[in-house]
């Protein structure tokens, strides 16, 4: 073969070769995620450990595969004659462009560093759950430069990976997915306090939301405008099994107040005073 057909196809060929061994990599990299992730199934009743493994494979499986595309790129540019020049000539004048790119890299470095520190400190894990930006939801990705919350109603918040370090949120899943629920009513003070109590127990008993930790009814505090504020404390294993047990709570201990003390129900109190002249 002569040249001219020769040193172009062996260039291309070349490329071909670095690119395919750069897939083969990338491929046994997911290959191996989804095995980890089969093993750490995150449908289970407590998956604390589940998610911090996750996280982690996640968060450097995405770094690991730049890092790849980044070295592939370089070798394929490097191969080229013409681009082995223009790194030469770049390399003169290495200390400005260093500062240059200091500066303008500066955010993105700092969000790898951020992306670094979550995922093995793991102030948030995949599907933890977050009360963030005044919004519910879960954390559905993390990638190098953001974080993906699923909020309840299908939404999704789009937050930069700086922010969990950098403010404040709520973290309902840090340590155990267990909570505690409390729903408050307000009655009138005739209301007796200990058929509430057995109420309560007869109905966290029959529901299966409840996992037998917590069972309080208490009168937490009473209001300027006559009535009293009664809380019914109880606990779930879940965030979302607390919320639907505290709308189970709720509607039935409701329910029962109507049906056997409709007049312990909130009131307005007028008085009336006739004053008539003269008497």
């Amino acid at each position: 073969m002569s040249a001219a057909w020769r040193l172009p196809l062996t260039k291309t060929l070349e490329i071909a070769l670095t690119v395919t061994f750069a897939l083969i990599l990338i491929r046994f990299i997911n290959v191996l995620e989804d095995y980890f992730y089969l093993k750490y199934d995150l449908n289970k009743e407590n998956n604390l450990k589940e998610r911090k493994i996750r996280t982690q494979l996640q968060f450097v499986r995405k770094f690991i595969v730049s890092l790849i595309i980044l070295i592939t790129a370089a070798i394929i540019l490097l191969s080229f004659e013409s681009m082995r020049k223009i790194g030469a000539g770049l390399l003169t004048g290495v200390g400005i462009g260093g500062i240059i790119i200091g500066f303008a890299a500066q955010k993105s470095l700092g969000n790898l560093l951020a992306g670094f520190q979550i995922a093995f400190t793991q102030p948030i894990r995949i599907d933890d759950v977050l009360i963030v930006e005044g919004e519910w939801g879960k954390v559905e990705e993390i990638t190098l430069t953001y974080v993906v919350v699923n909020i309840w109603d299908q939404r999704r918040l789009i937050l930069p990976i700086t922010y969990f370090i950098e403010k404040p949120f709520q973290n309902w899943t840090r340590v155990s997915a267990d909570l505690l629920g409390t729903v408050f009513l307000y009655l009138d003070y005739t209301i007796p306090i200990e058929p509430l109590r057995q109420e309560m127990t007869r109905l966290l008993s029959s529901n299966l939301l409840w996992d037998k930790r917590v069972n309080v009814v208490q009168v937490t505090d009473s209001t300027k405008d006559g009535s009293i504020e009664v809380r019914f404390l109880m606990s779930a294993s879940n965030s979302s099994r607390a919320f639907d047990l505290r709308c189970n709570i709720r509607e039935a201990m409701i329910a029962f107040i109507q049906t056997n003390y409709p007049e312990s129900l909130p009131k307005k109190r007028l008085e009336f005073k006739d004053k008539l002249d003269g008497i």
